[in-house]
């Protein structure tokens, strides 16, 4: 059983088109998959729409979640744009936490963290114990990434995750046909970011259920 919450199309950067992507991660053993293609202020409005639509493919393949990543959208403004990407459909919010592998304005996970409409700060980087217990006391999940370059800071993320009591995930933050991840592939993924088998079943196989029970 698996659920990717974060993943691309090329309604943004990725290279697969929803009904592709969707596919794939049904022969990948996938039970649902969020499409979570980046957005800010400019393109929301064309983004979301399009990516609502993917939700007919429910009728053939697997759950297919509509969502967004909200990325490089300086914090004050954050909020904002989930307001008018949720008004538009999405029901599945990321918001593009401070990795140290691209210039994430600073300020960035603390505003993520302070809006209980977020669903996942996706790779952190070196995110500290205050930002971690805000996301925490808002039910906010905090992502363990098998994306190259984002999960160099996946241990540092675990172990302040573990000491607050965070919930984590384990998502693929896929861009093309190679990324998604199968359930092994994913226990690997938690397994190198220095997580227990218990805390990595949890990630992977109960806490993304949990989530996307109430939506």
């Amino acid at each position: 059983m698996r659920i990717d919450l974060h993943t691309h199309s090329i309604l943004s950067d990725g290279e697969l088109t929803p009904s592709e992507l969707v596919r794939r991660a049904m022969v990948t053993g996938h039970d649902a998959i969020a499409i979570t293609d980046h957005v800010d202020m400019t393109n929301v409005n064309i983004v979301v729409p399009a990516i609502v639509k993917a939700v007919e493919l429910n009728e053939d393949y697997i759950r297919v979640i509509p969502g967004v990543e909200i990325t490089h959208v300086p914090p004050k403004q954050i909020a904002k744009v989930i307001r008018t990407a949720k008004e538009l459909g999405a029901q599945w919010i990321v918001v593009h936490g401070e990795t140290l592998s691209e210039p994430v304005i600073s300020g960035t996970n603390l505003a993520a963290a302070n809006i209980p409409d977020v669903n996942v700060l996706a790779h952190p980087g070196l995110i500290t114990d205050d930002v971690m217990q805000k996301a925490a006391d808002n039910g906010i999940l905090i992502e363990i990434t098998g994306r190259a370059y984002h999960n160099i800071t996946n241990g540092h993320v675990v172990n302040v995750a573990r000491n607050i009591g965070a919930k984590m995930v384990v998502n693929s933050d896929c861009h093309g046909p190679n990324d998604l991840m199968d359930e092994a592939t994913a226990m690997k993924v938690a397994a190198g970011a220095g997580m227990t088998e218990k805390e990595a079943k949890t990630a992977i196989t109960k806490t993304p259920f949990d989530a996307i029970k109430k939506l």
